[in-house]
């Protein structure tokens, strides 16, 4: 079996020398992506997504340029905490900035949004652990409403991480996989795979680097064992929608953006196994 025709390759925009979503989107145009992940903005993150006149000049570009909306997220929830207790400043927060983000990926019309959970919103602790999953089947509820799937963005240990759908509770909720995260984070991103495939989202982050030192590294040069990891996606996971290289590229150079691309499309192209049987023991909690 061929991976669909249809899957695309995309960038992200906070990942991109863009100011705003309406210059990501062009930007991306110009390097030959199919589609874009987009962020909502907000202190320190740019301009809002959501500013008036924002959308309608967003979905102008895409329709001119050519180029996929992917889905959306809130890098400014890292910077408030999902796992806020849901009574405090931040945790109320934190729901507006969710409540923002659902609606306005329902104006964009983009297929998913993702909530991530690093730095503040990190889950390190039972209590992270749990307020994660309460607000997060909040957020399921909310994007249902709208109709939208909502991920999380998470570097828990595989069985953690499959628990932690099980708590949320909603066959709309799944797992954005970033094989490279999981490497920094120590753990091993093929066994993650194989532990929660049937949770996956459709679209996955592809950056890579040298565990010992900073900086991005081409695709597939580092230490973020991606053939392996798209094998792994191949037999335990579904097909791909998107491929979302998240390498940093905001210096403006274009050759690392380019080869990635082309790396990406060389994967997103090849021939994939046959899906492994059911693995619901390993994932079990």
């Amino acid at each position: 079996m061929t991976a669909p025709a249809a899957t695309t390759v995309g960038l992200t925009s906070w990942r991109l020398p863009a100011e705003g979503a309406e210059e990501a989107v062009r930007h991306a145009a110009r390097l030959g992506a199919d589609g874009v992940q987009l962020d909502l903005g907000g202190p320190g993150r740019g301009p809002w997504a959501d500013d008036p006149g924002t959308v309608e000049a967003v979905l102008r570009a895409r329709a001119e340029a050519g180029v996929a909306l992917l889905g959306l997220t809130a890098n400014t929830l890292n910077d408030i905490g999902l796992t806020a207790p849901s009574r405090s400043a931040d945790g109320t927060l934190a729901r507006v900035v969710v409540v923002r983000l659902l609606d306005a990926a329902h104006a964009y019309g983009v297929p998913l949004v993702f909530l991530p959970s690093f730095r503040r919103s990190a889950i390190d602790t039972p209590d992270d652990f749990r307020r994660t999953a309460r607000i997060l089947a909040w957020a399921a509820t909310e994007a249902n409403a709208r109709g939208l799937v909502l991920a999380n963005e998470n570097v828990l240990e595989p069985e953690r991480a499959a628990h932690l759908v099980e708590k949320v509770g909603s066959p709309g909720f799944r797992l954005l996989l970033d094989p490279y995260n999981l490497c920094v984070a120590g753990r091993d991103p093929v066994r993650w795979v194989a532990a929660v495939g049937p949770y996956l989202a459709d679209q996955i982050h592809l950056k890579d680097g040298h565990l010992r030192a900073e900086g991005s590294a081409a695709l597939g040069t580092g230490d973020g064992r991606l053939d392996d990891v798209l094998a792994a996606v191949a037999a335990y996971g579904p097909a791909p929608r998107a491929l979302v290289l998240e390498n940093d590229y905001r210096d403006g150079d274009t050759a690392l953006p380019l080869r990635d691309l082309a790396w990406a499309r060389a994967r997103a192209a090849r021939p994939t196994p046959s899906p492994a049987p059911s693995h619901r023991t390993e994932a079990a909690v």
